[in-house]
């Protein structure tokens, strides 16, 4: 299973989660391998591919810094590490999509992409991998992509992005209202409330979607760790790291048992004082391993 990574996931000078927690995951995959994992390093990608979804003027932004105020709409002080920084991981997204529709599997240690719109960036969000990897995936072949949202928080940049286009499906379950939106006739959101309905609410969308549906040509991944009850930031209270990882196997169950493709980044998951370091890299890693069947 290709798992895509550069150190130019983490350039930005401006330390964050989102910025750094790439490395730390790394890092410990160097120390502590999971069984069938190799990783690879993705193609950036260019000005040019990016603006196929993004405005011009919000890609100059990134790229130099100007208009200031636009360049961090994400949320991060900007400095010159970031273009490379946004570029080598959206790439990853991309490479883990294309990667997925010829070995079944791939995933790409990228996050902060399901917020971004398409002439600003929001939540931590520069660019949306998400559709930039769908895009990608449509031009190698795949004609319906679901597009799997299990960060905490809701996919309001993705859906701006994807909500009119006939051939992409969007399942969102969250369980936090940021970045809410009202879904259309290929979309579902649901804001969880409680833990003890996270899961039966996942089983039951991705039941009836495997009624209803089409046949998917990719899912794209979206696999948040923020909804975790000591996550600082969206966590809800009852969501244990054993609920995440039951979450992990039934996706890749579902997706396995339908014959469909999956491609995965990490989304969201913030430490905190009840979430260190380590204890974050651990949760990643329950998807990295279910993804390789662990």
């Amino acid at each position: 299973m290709r798992l895509f990574y550069s150190p130019a996931y983490v350039l930005a000078g401006y330390a964050f989660d989102t910025t750094r927690k790439s490395g730390w995951i790394a890092e410990s995959l160097a120390q502590d391998p999971i069984p069938g994992v190799e990783i690879a390093a993705p193609t950036a990608l260019t000005a040019a591919e990016v603006e196929a979804i993004h405005a011009p003027a919000y890609v100059a932004a990134v790229r130099t810094g100007q208009p200031r105020a636009l360049a961090e709409s994400q949320g991060f002080q900007w400095d010159g590490g970031l273009w490379p920084m946004v570029l080598a991981s959206n790439g990853g997204a991309v490479a883990a999509a294309r990667a997925a529709l010829e070995a079944g599997v791939a995933g790409s240690l990228s996050s902060g992409l399901h917020h971004a719109r398409r002439d600003r960036g929001a939540g931590y969000c520069t660019f949306n991998g998400l559709v930039l990897a769908a895009r990608a995936a449509r031009a190698a072949g795949a004609q319906r992509i679901l597009i799997l949202d299990l960060d905490a928080h809701c996919g309001g940049g993705t859906y701006a992005l994807t909500g009119a286009d006939p051939d992409v499906w969007h399942l969102d379950v969250a369980v936090h209202p940021f970045d809410a939106y009202d879904p259309g006739a290929r979309a579902t959101l649901d804001l969880v409330t409680r833990a003890a309905d996270y899961l039966p609410t996942i089983r039951a969308r991705l039941a009836d979607l495997a009624a209803q549906g089409p046949a998917f040509d990719l899912c794209l991944y979206n696999a948040g760790m923020d909804p975790y009850a000591g996550c600082p930031n969206g966590g809800l209270p009852g969501i244990s790291e054993d609920i995440l990882a039951d979450r992990e196997r039934l996706v890749f169950a579902w997706c396995r048992e339908r014959r469909i493709p999956v491609a995965f980044v990490l989304a969201g998951g913030y430490i905190g004082n009840r979430l260190p370091a380590a204890g974050l890299v651990a949760l990643h890693r329950l998807t990295i391993a279910a993804t390789a069947g662990g």
